[in-house]
C-alpha cells in the first residue's frame, strides 16, 4: 500500500451531494477502478450540529476512514465572531482556524485533497499547505458563480455548450488553473424545441416567469449534473496515473511537465454517462 495515491477529503457534509460522491468515489476504489485510498476525511462541523452531517458523519465511519472533525461554528462562536465577508481579506481568527485544522492533520501526507461541499473558503496558508481541487459547474472558459448563474448566463447568451470543471483552489474564488474537465454541446435533439420555445425572451423574463422549472435550464442541468461525479473520479485516476499534475505555483501539467490549461476528460466522461442521458 506504499505506493498508493493518497487523498485527503474535506466536506461539510450537509446533504445528499456530499454523501453521493464520497460513496461513488470509495466504491470506485473498492472496486479497483481507482488506484487511490482516502487516507483522511476532514468535516468541519461536529457530530451534534445538523442531522445531514450527522448522517454523513456515519458513512465515513461505516467505511472505517479516518476522520478528524474540528467545528467551524463552535470555534466562530467561541470568538465571538460572524461569518467575514468574502469580499474581504480574511480576518485574523480565519486564518487561526485554518492553522488549528492544519495541526489536527498534521499526521497525514495527501498527495491531493478534494473540496465535496466543503462550505468554507480555505485561506492561503491551508491552500499552499496542500494541493486542492474544487469543481465547478462551468466549461474551463464559462461563467464563475453558482450552478444556478452559469445556467441563466448561457440561456441569456445563447450558449451552445457547457461543460463542468475541476480546478485548482486558491483563496480567490473559481479562478484556480484548469484541472481538467469536460463539455458537451446543449444544442440538438435534447435542446432545440426548448430553444425554441424561450424566442424572443430575455433570461430575466424567464426567471420571472418559470424560473427553475424552464425546461430548457432543467434539461441544462440534467447533463451538466449527471457529468459531474464521473468527472470527479475520471480526474482522480488521472491524477494517481500522474497524467495530470499540480506544481508548487498552483499551475497544472501534463505528465512530461509541460504546462496545460485543463486535461480534457470529454470523450472518457461521454462514455461514463451514455447509458443515463
Amino acid at each position: 500500500m506504499g505506493n498508493t495515491y493518497k487523498l485527503g477529503w474535506f466536506a461539510t457534509g450537509r446533504g445528499e451531494g456530499s454523501r453521493g460522491i464520497l460513496k461513488a468515489v470509495q466504491e470506485s476504489i473498492t472496486r479497483g477502478e481507482l488506484d487511490a485510498e482516502i487516507e483522511f476525511v476532514f468535516c468541519n462541523r461536529g457530530r451534534g450540529e445538523t442531522e445531514k452531517t450527522d448522517g454523513f458523519i456515519d458513512m465515513v465511519e461505516g467505511y472505517g476512514l479516518p476522520l478528524v472533525m474540528f467545528s467551524y461554528k463552535n470555534y466562530r462562536e467561541s470568538r465571538g465572531e460572524s461569518n467575514p465577508d468574502p469580499s474581504q481579506p480574511l480576518p485574523q481568527w480565519r486564518i487561526d482556524y485554518d492553522r488549528e485544522v492544519m495541526k489536527r492533520l498534521e499526521g497525514f501526507s495527501p498527495d491531493l485533497c478534494v473540496l465535496a461541499g466543503y462550505m468554507v473558503i480555505n485561506g492561503p496558508e491551508l491552500s499552499y499547505r496542500y494541493d486542492f481541487l474544487n469543481l465547478h459547474p462551468a466549461a474551463p472558459d464559462g461563467p464563475a458563480g453558482t450552478w444556478q448563474q452559469v445556467i441563466w448566463y448561457l440561456i441569456e447568451h445563447g450558449a451552445e455548450r457547457q461543460g463542468v470543471k475541476m480546478h485548482v483552489a486558491i483563496p480567490e474564488l473559481d479562478v484556480g488553473a484548469t484541472a481538467t474537465y469536460c463539455t458537451f454541446p446543449i444544442r440538438g435533439k435534447a435542446f432545440d424545441r426548448y430553444w425554441d420555445e424561450i424566442k424572443g425572451k430575455s433570461a430575466e423574463e424567464i426567471q420571472e416567469t418559470q424560473g427553475v422549472e424552464n425546461p430548457l435550464f432543467k434539461t441544462i442541468r440534467k447533463h451538466g449534473y449527471i457529468r459531474e461525479t464521473p468527472l470527479i473520479i475520471a480526474t482522480l485516476r488521472a491524477f494517481s496515473r500522474g497524467e495530470v499534475k499540480i506544481t508548487p505555483e498552483k499551475q497544472v501539467v501534463d505528465a512530461s511537465g509541460k504546462s496545460i490549461d485543463g486535461y480534457d476528460l470529454s470523450v472518457e466522461i461521454d462514455e461514463m454517462v451514455k447509458d443515463r442521458l
